[in-house]
Parts: structure tokens; sequence; C-alpha cells
């Protein structure tokens, strides 16, 4: 499936179109608005460093909006990194959570990485609602860290 192709996800339609060197700020406060109830609960929002933390290894090459009915939803950025590939960021705006938009996004990641035969990797910070999302899409904890928990989902052959 291509980055543009359409995927029905509970009632929204839903499409990825790869991001431009322009879309940071915008993504940056994407960001922020989706990780701010989480890093408010841990006592670590900042939005400074919410803003670094994109801003540092952002790559348009690896970045894709989620669009819900053409409407920006969120977006991931995936990055290959020493055979594997990195979920470094999925991030879906409040409005859109629990309604299959991460779900959607995750089929697409996780078809890729299968269709290379790469395990996917990501962090998620500690009592996120994220770590639930994940372990149900078939992700297992391989690791902890101070403020986030580390999974890895091997890759599906022959589906």
């Amino acid at each position: 499936m291509s980055s543009h192709q359409a995927l029905a996800s509970r009632q929204h339609r839903i499409s990825f179109a790869w991001a431009s060197a322009d879309d940071l700020e915008d993504l940056v406060a994407l960001r922020i608005e989706a990780m701010r109830e989480s890093l408010e609960r841990m006592g670590l929002f900042n939005p400074v460093r919410a803003r670094e933390r994109l801003a540092n290894g952002f790559s348009p090459a690896h970045t894709r909006h989620i669009l819900s009915e053409g409407q920006r939803a969120g977006f991931f950025v995936l990055k290959p990194t020493n055979g594997a590939l990195l979920l470094d960021h999925l991030y879906i705006r409040p409005g859109f959570q629990r309604q299959g938009v991460g779900a959607a996004a995750l089929a697409l990641v996780c078809e890729e990485a299968d269709a290379a035969g790469f395990p996917v990797r990501l962090g998620a910070l500690r009592q996120s609602d994220a770590n639930r999302f994940y372990q149900r899409h078939g992700f297992n904890q391989v690791d902890e860290g101070e403020w986030d928990i580390y999974y890895v989902r091997l890759p599906r052959t022959g589906v």
C-alpha cells in the first residue's frame, strides 16, 4: 500500500501524506497537544523540551501526516535503523484518539515493516495510554528506562 492510499477506519477515511520541511512548527504544536496530558501527569511537561525533541531529529523524508477526512489528525516518524524500523514518533490529536486513527497508522507501519522483513522498535512514555495501545497491537516490552518503556514487534512472515 502506498503512503497516499486511504484506509477505512471505523467511520473515518484515513490517508497519509509525506511531510515537508515547512511542516515542523505545525508538527511541534500537534506533538505538544497530544502529549501534554501524559507529560503533565508525570510532572514533565515542558514545551521547549517537547519542541527540541521533535526538531532535533526532524526528517521530512521519514515523516508522514495522518489525515482523517482530509484533516490532519496526527503524524508519525518511521526511520530505518540497525536492521529495524524505529517508530520514533506517533501522535494523534486528542479529538481523533480512540477512533481507529492510530490503529490505521500503526497498521501501515507494520505492513511496511513486514514487507521489508524488519522488526519495529519504539518507546512509549510511562503512564501513557500508548503502552496499552502498543501491547494490544502485538508489541512486546523489551526494556525500560527512567521515563519510557521500550517495545519491539517482530516481522510477520507469509502475511
